[in-house]
This record gives structure tokens, C-alpha cells and sequence, in this order.
């Protein structure tokens, strides 16, 4: 079965729940909905066996006394457990909130309160321990609902029920009212709000956006008239349900757009996984595309002489290729030879090696992804895509196939209109912009006006209406001359080197010039000191090593060609630590907090500018054996020659 959809050829119905179910009349037994893979063993379940769960969990916590516009909260990975919670969470009428799974117990707890939660669904014992900490803090939370058992049987606590037991309760409930399901379904409306979705914090403490199901439905809409999706096409699932991004591109693809879900069996697999299943369609944040470019260019270092002779041939045939579709100019049959010659010998095998090998939709989102990853996978014939959206408005922005710009974020699809403001911001209106925050209205009238959501980011319109996207404006500074500074571009740009991890951009009107605070890649920085017989001990040790200054200087030179003169980079560091959400300075979808960071670093930023050479921290350290010890190290400072 291969059947296209596209935006006007279905009647969508105007809430997840009523179009999961319309699938369930239609496939039921005769098409598979979903796959995880378990103990090595890709496991299937039909949309037959998904409704059977999405009823009987739904039927359950409506006995426990669910109740329309309740709250849920779901804290876990990437299962098909989360997508029947959801989905049964909302066909009572009731909300559904992700929580990301690395968040530490005290963000677990303001999620839970500030949303109202009623109930929480949580993957395993981690998880439950987490809420179990909290509990006498959660005082609306009526029970935990777990479905991975693992480590929880000897737990003697009637708080805790499993996924299991609620699916009977429900199955109980049934016995009684026939027929609830579809009932509770049928009440559905657009207007009902159908997950709360927490902003990333990265000003302060998260927002709960209120998304209502006529925002996925008008999304999936908009998007339909720039791509069409087949019910035979694969699609993996591996960002965090938490983000709003998932929640589009996965769950409310599924149940609209009729694709086969594919869940990894854990984050350690999921390069074995992709190859197995080779996605048509794939989200990844901006962060580990980066990372797959880090693995290509550090694995051919590593490969032999004639695999990197074959990668150095043919990769610039690529750009060259790449550079000529998206000026779009015609090849000649000297440039086709060399493309199909290519195609053979590099960028098949590449693809495959990637899990890329039948990828037709291949998306960005998140952070700023650089014009050089792009430009890259163009290169090697993925048509990765960069999409430009928020908690608030889904998806602003799109690149289509005909139509790409390496230093574009896209065009708005249809439905959606973008205009600028005066002082640079990114306005956006649509029908996926969100309904408000919730318990905020003071927020909601700063960011909802006339219509229109203030993005607080900044860009521009060029001449063929491709958004420029520059910055957050409030992180779009000027330096001490008057001349822009844009940090984020500049961090997308180091960042494509292997041997960078993350960046922070420093400037503004009070600095005369541009410095960095760049975390090294552990791991590639690490194979790169063994295989040039380079010994250290730890991560700060390896950090400060000056041969790994080098190194660096080498990318930040290349990078500051590409930058007019008053923007270049003039002083770096590399910090003896990585940057870490647990500690506030990225926000569980990795973004920098940047205004926490410069107080937080402000003792290094201030030698920096003074003249310093070095400045002494505390780190922590841990050591091959496992140990862990604090030590004082001085980090150093390295200036550049000024071009």
C-alpha cells in the first residue's frame, strides 16, 4: 500500500484522537503502525494493537477519576508507550505534557505543579524514583503510572501503579460503558488544548505554551502543500517527546499522515538502528547533525589510504554539485559523469553507513544549524532541510527541495505569514501559533498582539522571500566600534569543525572585539592526541594541552576568513568542563543560556578583556579508574594575530 497525501486530497478531522481513530477503522490488523526494538528484536504492533492500548490506559484513568481538561504529565524515552499515553490522555479530553528525561527532580517538580498535574506516566525506576523524591511536594498527583517494571518489583508503594493494571482497570470500566471510548473521542473538539509544551528557560523559568489540537491540525495542513508523505514510508522517532518539534513531526505525523514509527532500543544503538530500518523521513536537533559530521570527518582520518584518497576526490565534486543545484544551474556531462562516478564510490556507501540510504526527508531544527552541515550532507545527497519554528508557532519556516539557500531558514508554508518589525524582530501568524501560557496572561499579551506572535528573534526577508534568521534579538549586539555582531552564527560555524563541542560568543558595545569560550569534543579531540602519541590523563588536562590550543587555532583561523574584520575572533579559551543542563547552562534542548553564562564565567570574561594570560578554576575531575577528585588548574588564554 503507497498511498500520497497531500493537502487537499483528505478530509483531516479536527482533533489527534478522531484521526487516530479513523486509521484504526481503516488499517486495524492489515498495517502495521509502529516497531521498537527490544532485546535485539524488532518487535511490530499493527494500529489494531495500538488502539487496544490507547483505549483500555485511557478507560483506566478515567476510573481513577480523569477527568476533561486534567492534566498529565509523561516523563520518559522515545516508546510506544508515550505515544498511547498521550494519545489516551487526550482522548478523554484531558492535557498532556512532556517532560524531558534528564531533568532532575526539582524540574520535574515545578512541570508537575505549575501545570496542575493530576497524574504522571513515567518510564522506569529512574524516573519513579525521581517523583518518589518529590512526593509530599506534588500534592495534586493522584498516582504514577510506570511502564518498564525493571528494578520496581520489590517497591512497596500504592502510589506507584504499572501501564499494565491501569489497561485492566480500564478493560473493568468497559464492562460497565460500552462504547465510552468512541464517546469520549467524539466530545473532541479543535479548540481543546491538547498538550502543554514547556519553553526551553532560556531567560528564566519555563513557560507552559497551551498547543490546541486545531494548532497540529493547521500545522500538518501547511505542511502538506510543501510535502508529501506515503502510509508505507518509515519514520524514526528519537528526539525528545518533550519538545514541541517531536510532538509534530512524530506524533501527530503518525496519526494523520498514516507513517510506520520506528523506536531505537536504547541512545547507544541508534546508529545500528537507523542503518537497520534506513528512515525515509528524520529529525535531528542541529546538535547531533553536527555530530554525524564529527564522526564522518574523524572516522575517514582514521581510515585507510585509499578510502581518504576516494573522500578528498570526490567530496569537492559534491560541493561543487551541491554549490551548482542550488544556483541552479545546469550540469554539463562532464559534471554528471563525476556526480554518478561519486555517487558509486562515495556518497552511496556514505549514506548507507549513515542509515541515510532511503531518506527523503531529512530535518533540522533547534539551535542554528551551520550553512557548512548543510552544505555537507547536500554534498553527499541528503536533502536535509532546515526548519525554522518555536514552542509557540511549531513550524515558522521550511526549506523545499526547489528551493534552497545554505544561509536560509525557508519560506513560510502556506497559511503561515512572516513579517519583520521594526526593530528586526520575527513576527509570525498562522494557524499552528499557539493559544497562550498557561497561568500567564501577562506573558501572553507581551507575545500575542493583533494576531501575531513575537518571536524574539531577530533576521530578515531577502529578495527571493527566504528568512535570513540572524540571532535572538536581545543576543544581537553591536561591538564597541558600532559594528554587528551576530554570536550565533559564529558559533554554528566553529562548531562544524570535529574537535568542537560547543561555543560561546562574547562581544557587545562595552568589548572592543570578539572572544570565545569553546568546549572541546572529548572524544574526537582524544583519538586525535593517540594517534599523534599526545598522553593526558583528563579532560581538563587534555584541554589546556598546548598542542589541542593549536588545534583549535587552526579552526578559528578558518573560520575568521569567513567573517568581516571587526567580528573575527581575537582571543579564546578552551573551559576545562563541558557546558551542562544539569547545572543551568544549557536547557534540555541544549540551547546556551547565555545571559547565566556570562555571570557565570564573568571572573574568565573579565581577565580576558583585561590583558590576562591565564585564569585559575576549580574543576571536577574523574579519572579512568573511576575516581573523582577537585583540582586547580589554570586555564589558559590564546590571542590571534590580528588580520
Amino acid at each position: 500500500m503507497r498511498t500520497g497525501r497531500t493537502g487537499g486530497n483528505e478530509t483531516i478531522l479536527d482533533t489527534l484522537p478522531k484521526n487516530f481513530l479513523d486509521r484504526v477503522q481503516r488499517y486495524g490488523e492489515k498495517k502495521i503502525a509502529m516497531r521498537k526494538k527490544e532485546f535485539g528484536i524488532w518487535r511490530e504492533y499493527t494500529w489494531a494493537d495500538s488502539f487496544q492500548h490507547v483505549k483500555y490506559f485511557c478507560l483506566g484513568l478515567v476510573s481513577l477519576g480523569l477527568e476533561r481538561g486534567n492534566k498529565v504529565c509523561i516523563i520518559g524515552d522515545n516508546d510506544p508507550e508515550f505515544y498511547w499515553a498521550e494519545l489516551a490522555v487526550q482522548s478523554a479530553g484531558s492535557v498532556s505534557i512532556g517532560i524531558f528525561t534528564d531533568s532532575i527532580p526539582m524540574e520535574v517538580e515545578y512541570i508537575v505543579n505549575h501545570s496542575d498535574a493530576n497524574f504522571v506516566v513515567a518510564q522506569d525506576q529512574e524516573q519513579c524514583d525521581k517523583l518518589l523524591e518529590i512526593k509530599h511536594h506534588v500534592p495534586k498527583v493522584k498516582h504514577v503510572i510506570y511502564w518498564d517494571d525493571r528494578g520496581l518489583w520489590s517497591y512497596d508503594e500504592p502510589w506507584l501503579m504499572s501501564f499494565a493494571e491501569i489497561e485492566a482497570l480500564g478493560r473493568e470500566y468497559e464492562k460497565d460503558h460500552p462504547e465510552a471510548y468512541e464517546a469520549f473521542v467524539s466530545q473532541g473538539s479543535g479548540d481543546d488544548m491538547a498538550i502543554f509544551s514547556y519553553t526551553s528557560g532560556t531567560t528564566g523559568l519555563p513557560k507552559g505554551a497551551m498547543i490546541a489540537h486545531r494548532n497540529f491540525v493547521g500545522y500538518i495542513q501547511n505542511m502538506m502543500e510543501v510535502e508529501t508523505w506515503y502510509d508505507s514510508d518509515d519514520y524514526l522517532s528519537f528526539s525528545p517527546m518533550a519538545w514541541i518539534t517531536e510532538q509534530d513531526m512524530g506524533l501527530t505525523g503518525h496519526v494523520i499522515n498514516d507513517f510506520v514509527v520506528n523506536f531505537i532500543e536504547s541512545p547507544e544503538t541508534v546508529r545500528e538502528n537507523i542503518r537497520e530500518i534506513a528512515p525515509h523521513s528524520l529529525l535531528f536537533s542541529s546538535r547531533l547533525w553536527e555530530n554525524l559530521v564529527s564522526q564522518v570527518q574523524m572516522r575517514i582520518s582514521d581510515t585507510s589510504l585509499i578510502n581518504r584518497f576516494i573522500y578528498r576526490i570526490f567530496m569537492p565534486i559534491g560541493y561543487k554539485v551541491a554549490d551548482m543545484r542550488f544556483e541552479e544551474r545546469k550540469m554539463n556531462l562532464i559534471w554528471r559523469f563525476l556526480c554518478m562516478l561519486g555517487e558509486v564510490a562515495l556518497f552511496r556507501p556514505l549514506r548507507d553507513q549513515l542509515g541515510l540510504s532511503r531518506i527523503r526527508f531529512a530535518y533540522t531544527s533547534g539551535a542554528a544549524l551551520s550553512p557548512d552541515a548543510v552544505r555537507f550532507f547536500r554534498a553527499i545527497g541528503v536533502r536535509l532541510k532546515n526548519l525554522y519554528g518555536s514552542t509557540e508557532g511549531i513550524v515558522h519556516t521550511v526549506h523545499r527541495d526547489n528551493d534552497l539557500k545554505f544561509t536560509s531558514v525557508g519560506k513560510p508554508p502556506p497559511g503561515m505569514e512572516i513579517k519583520i518589525a521594526d526593530n528586526g524582530e520575527i513576527l509570525i501568524k498562522g494557524p499552528s501559533v499557539f493559544v497562550g501560557y498557561y497561568k500567564d496572561p501577562k506573558k501572553t499579551a507581551e507575545t500575542l498582539r493583533d494576531g501575531w506572535f513575537h518571536t524574539g528573534d531577530a533576521g530578515y526577508i531577502d529578495e527571493d522571500g527566504h528568512l535570513i534568521y540572524l540571532d535572538r534579538v536581545k543576543d544581537l549586539l553591536q561591538l564597541a566600534g558600532g559594528e554587528p555582531f551576530s554570536p550565533q552564527y559564529i558559533e554554528g560555524r566553529l562548531k562544524f569543525s570535529p574537535y568542537i563541542r560547543d561555543v560561546m560568543a562574547i562581544g557587545g558595545a562595552d568589548k572592543a572585539y570578539v572572544t570565545t569560550i569553546i568546549i572541546i569534543d572529548f572524544d574526537n579531540v582524544g583519538r586525535w592526541a593517540e594517534k599523534h602519541g599526545l598522553a593526558y590523563t583528563t579532560f581538563v588536562d587534555l584541554s589546556q594541552k598546548p598542542e589541542v590550543y593549536d588545534l583549535i587555532l587552526a579552526d578559528i583561523e578558518r573560520v575568521n576568513q569567513t567573517l568581516p574584520t571587526p567580528a573575527r575572533v581575537r582571543k579564546f579559551v578552551l573551559l576545562h568542563k563541558e557546558f551542562d543542563p544539569d547545572e543551568a547552562e544549557l536547557t534540555r534542548t541544549r540551547k546556551l543560556r547565555r545571559a547565566y553564562m556570562e555571570d557565570r564565567l564573568k571572573q574568565m570574561i573579565e581577565t580576558v578583556y583585561s590583558g590576562g594570560e591565564e585564569v585559575r578554576v576549580q574543576a571536577e575531575v574523574k579519572y579512568r579508574d573511576g575516581r573523582e577528585g577537585i583540582i586547580e588548574t589554570a586555564v589558559q588564554i590564546r590571542s590571534l594575530e590580528e588580520a
